[in-house]
């Protein structure tokens, strides 16, 4: 079963997956200072991301990043969730998060 953390990242059990290609704005107090972080609303790309992961998932794990969160392109139903939350502009595309530029050709970004 999947949980939407933030805008960008899920719980699958113990498990932390952060979503490959995507950067969504974070929760207050998330944004430390001196850091870039996406801008919009946090609580409604929580709030999108939620609403789209009823159904069967599918994970492919990519590799951690920094924080030990696991990487992954996940679809549920489906579809995948990155290009889900770039669709809805609850999240920002971000190339070099892109491994093997995948979020880029399947959700057909421009370059």
């Amino acid at each position: 079963m999947l949980v939407a953390i933030d805008g960008d990242t899920l719980r699958c059990g113990r498990e932390r997956i952060r979503l490959l290609g995507i950067d969504a704005p974070e929760l207050p107090g998330h944004c430390r200072s001196g850091r870039r972080c996406a801008k919009g609303d946090p609580q409604a790309s929580k709030e999108s991301l939620a609403a789209a992961i009823e159904g069967k998932a599918t994970i492919e794990r990519r590799g951690r990043d920094r924080y030990g969160r696991t990487l992954a392109r996940v679809r549920v139903n489906g579809v995948d969730l990155s290009c889900y939350q770039l669709r809805a502009k609850a999240a920002a595309y971000v190339p070099k998060w892109d491994t093997g530029k995948v979020i880029a050709r399947r959700c057909a970004l421009r370059r």
